[in-house]
Formats: structure tokens, C-alpha cells, sequence
């Protein structure tokens, strides 16, 4: 991959996604803009940004999402049960986020992502 490749996995309705996705813009980054809800990452996918974000499976998850439930998670889900709701329910993945350079940042606020600029 481009080493100055940006992708911004995005949901239009989040307004710190628009926000996020605005920065960019900013700093002149010109993100791939990935609307996760039609274009769900692969399984594979999400472990590499759970990678490149350093954080658990369910640091990543939505848990206010109705899908959480719907989806039969709890505190004890495994991180692989973590990964399955996920595909079935991207909406439980905690958004937006950006990969930059090998490193991702959850734009919450959005300003961290300038981190991995």
C-alpha cells in the first residue's frame, strides 16, 4: 500500500465522521473514503486495524448500539464473537476511522487523527 494512502472508514450520518473526514480534507490528506456500512471491512481487515490501533476487539465496539444485543454480545464475548457480530452488524464498529501509514486513529475527537499524519 501507498505509504501516503489515507482511508477513512466513514458513516455519513456521523456527524464526527463529516467532521473528521472535513480535517482531512484540511491537511490535504485526500482520504479513501470507505462507507463501512455498505462496504464492510473482511474479518481480516479488522484485525489489522485492531492492529494498527493497538486496542481489543471490544475497545472498537459500539455497546449503545440495539445490535449489541441483537447480536447476543456481552462483557464475556470473545474477541472472535467480537469480530463475527461485527461483520453481521458493522454499525457496532466504533467510527471514524482512519489508517495512515501503517498507524489508525478513532477520529473521537476528531483531532486525533492528526496523531498518524
Amino acid at each position: 500500500m501507498d505509504t501516503n494512502h489515507t482511508v477513512i472508514y466513514f458513516n455519513p450520518k456521523c456527524s464526527k465522521c463529516r467532521m473528521t473526514l472535513e480535517l482531512l480534507n484540511e491537511k490535504g490528506a485526500e482520504p479513501e473514503v470507505i462507507e463501512y456500512l455498505q462496504t464492510i471491512p473482511s474479518k481480516t481487515e479488522l484485525k489489522e486495524i485492531l492492529a494498527q490501533l493497538g486496542i481489543a476487539a471490544d475497545q472498537l465496539l459500539r455497546k449503545h448500539e440495539s445490535a449489541y444485543q441483537e447480536a447476543g454480545l456481552n462483557d464475556s464475548s470473545s474477541e472472535k464473537e467480537i469480530l463475527d457480530a461485527m461483520m453481521n452488524f458493522p454499525i457496532l464498529i466504533e467510527r471514524p476511522i482512519v489508517v495512515h501509514n501503517g498507524k489508525a486513529a478513532i477520529g473521537r475527537p476528531p483531532e486525533n487523527v492528526l496523531e498518524i499524519l
